[in-house]
């Protein structure tokens, strides 16, 4: 029988679009909102001074509040941008990026899932953080952080690579940790979801610190967190 001279298409390997470059005045946007949200941060006192950072990813890269300017006078072209394949040294802008940069870099590289990191030093998770220690399954919320805990990353001096390190191992199958004598991480999709975690975070860590003043939380058992994973799923709580 003669072979079948059909010619079969080659399959070929889905190549993945380059990310759209912004426009400029999406560009402006992203920037404003990144110093909107640090002023926010700062006004309810949950962050002081300018010991916080915020990043957002932009393609390849991330834009990333600049190293020790105040809030109230920083502007858009302040903003840095750097490569997420890159260092310090291959950052834009007129200002240095936080020193920070090596664990928003890292997280936004190795998280697909996370195009914003918030890192702040709220007073109840700091509190927390300082005592080196994390948040058990005190409360049912602990379950919108990804786990049964919020663990709390080792001691790292701050804009380390060894920090950065101990970050991303807090945050395996989490969006939020502590950081050891140091604040709070926390990540999302969105800049206001990422801030929207870092502010339930830090208002369980309040509860928990409350909770330890008058003999220590009642903990919920591990068949307990179980359910209230299944619920949060089946209603997408915390996604709205």
């Amino acid at each position: 029988m003669p072979a079948d001279k059909t010619a079969k298409p080659a399959k070929t390997k889905a190549t993945k679009a380059a990310p759209k470059a912004p426009t400029p005045a999406e560009d402006t946007a992203l920037r404003r909102s990144i110093i909107d949200h640090c002023l926010a941060m700062n006004a309810t006192g949950f962050n002081q001074g300018t010991s916080g950072n915020l990043s957002v990813r932009q393609g390849e890269a991330m834009l990333i509040t600049p190293s020790g300017i105040p809030y109230a006078t920083m502007s858009p072209e302040m903003i840095a941008r750097m490569p997420l394949s890159g260092g310090r040294e291959d950052a834009e802008g007129p200002r240095a990026p936080s020193s920070e940069w090596r664990f928003h870099r890292d997280i936004l590289r190795a998280r697909p899932e996370f195009n914003a990191v918030v890192h702040a030093h709220a007073p109840y998770a700091t509190a927390l953080a300082m005592t080196r220690r994390g948040i058990p399954a005190s409360h049912y919320m602990v379950a919108l952080f990804g786990g049964d805990d919020v663990r709390c990353a080792d001691y790292a001096t701050f804009g380390t690579q060894a920090l950065s390190d101990a970050a991303l191992a807090a945050l395996a199958g989490r969006n939020a940790c502590l950081l050891a004598n140091h604040g709070l991480l926390a990540c999302g999709p969105t800049l206001e979801k990422a801030m929207a975690i870092a502010v339930e975070l830090e208002a369980l860590a309040r509860q928990h610190h409350l909770a330890l003043q008058i003999g220590g939380p009642a903990l919920l058992t591990p068949r307990q967190m179980a359910d209230t994973h299944e619920m949060i799923r089946a209603l997408n709580y915390g996604n709205g």
